[in-house]
């Protein structure tokens, strides 16, 4: 990258949130005379992704809070060239150009670039079982999946509801929905929930949910969906039939790697989009961050894929550090999380014994 003139360089931007917004905001801060496009596929580019379990449950009542920044925020302080509806399509590492769809009209157009960095993030895991297309079926990534989840309680007022998946967002889903006065049943195919917790600490959440009201169905696994009398019915590997208002589904993400892949850079093991201590994929004129980048576990030193927050903030500085012709290196993460289920605070860090 020793060729490109920073003060006329140009960088793309492909996705926001906590990786592509904070990289944006960090490239300006760095070079006031850089040409900044962000393309973002959704209408929003920054939202507090914690937050949206707590809108649903009417803990956060205002909408707009869980906005950290909008395009035109992001336009007007930073002068960074904010592109809503535009889904990046191709890359053309040979010609540094990207293919962009208009989503409004469906129109194509190229875009240059002299840097680029990655931010598609993950998406959630929809296990391809009998019924799964169901409209009362819901995953929880984004604004779009917060107003439907939201507006389904509000109309519909269901009484019961299955999630399915006991990680984080599914735990957090059931305190919300309990507090909607929805009664909750968690399906985990694990013997436990709270997958990062040891064995004898995720028994003392196990207890507290079972005290609060909430049905759990363990070592057990979903294999179908049907709906009978209005209401959805899921079906277990165990034979049990839950019948329920709704269900929302929580068995994890996986990463967004389609573009990076087609466009030849390397994947690790793991499906995560491979880059160094830089953020620097194969490609030296690209990097990439957040939920789809395979990441170095801080004390193994081994590769891990930890869809968190608060690496991707980091990333995302490093990545326009870097981009910008400023050292900086991301040394690993230790994966912290905390999470409220009632009345317990649960948190962890670093490897459990498994």
């Amino acid at each position: 990258m020793s060729n490109i003139n920073m003060e006329n360089i140009k960088l793309i931007i492909v996705g926001g949130v906590a990786g592509g917004a904070t990289a944006a905001a960090r490239a300006r801060r760095l070079n006031e005379f850089a040409e900044i496009i962000l393309f973002e596929r959704g209408d929003y580019i920054s939202f507090a992704n914690c937050g949206l379990p707590y809108y649903i449950g009417e803990t956060i009542r205002d909408r707009d809070r869980l906005m950290v920044t909008t395009p035109e925020a992001l336009k007007k302080r930073y002068r960074i060239d904010v592109r809503t509806g535009a889904e990046v399509l191709a890359i053309d590492r040979e010609s540094k150009q990207v293919q962009v769809r208009n989503r409004a009209n469906g129109s194509l157009y190229f875009q240059d670039y002299d840097v680029l960095i990655l931010s598609p993030g993950a998406e959630p895991i929809r296990p391809q079982v009998k019924g799964i297309d169901s409209e009362r079926i819901f995953s929880l990534r984004n604004i779009p999946d917060t107003d439907r989840i939201k507006g389904f309680l509000d109309s519909e007022q269901p009484q019961s509801a299955v999630v399915v998946g006991g990680g984080y967002i599914g735990l957090e889903m059931v305190e919300n929905l309990a507090a909607r006065g929805v009664h909750v049943t968690v399906v985990e195919m694990a013997d436990q929930v709270m997958a990062p917790l040891d064995f004898e600490m995720a028994a003392v959440v196990r207890t507290h949910l079972v005290d609060n009201g909430v049905s759990l169905y363990l070592e057990n696994s979903v294999t179908g969906f049907s709906t009978i009398n209005e209401q959805i019915v899921v079906q277990t590997e165990n034979g049990n039939e839950l019948a329920c208002d709704m269900v929302l589904l929580s068995v994890g993400v996986r990463p967004e790697n389609g573009l990076a892949r087609d466009a030849g850079l390397a994947i690790g093991e793991r499906g995560g989009i491979l880059t160094d201590a830089a953020m620097r994929t194969s490609d030296p004129h690209i990097f990439a961050v957040g939920d789809a980048v395979e990441v170095k576990d801080f004390v193994a030193g081994r590769p891990a894929m930890i869809p968190l927050a608060g690496p991707a903030n980091k990333q995302g500085r490093i990545a326009a550090d870097n981009a910008m012709g400023r050292k900086s290196l991301f040394r690993g993460t230790l994966g912290t999380a905390i999470v409220k289920l009632f009345n317990l605070t649960v948190a962890s860090a670093g490897l459990n014994e498994k």
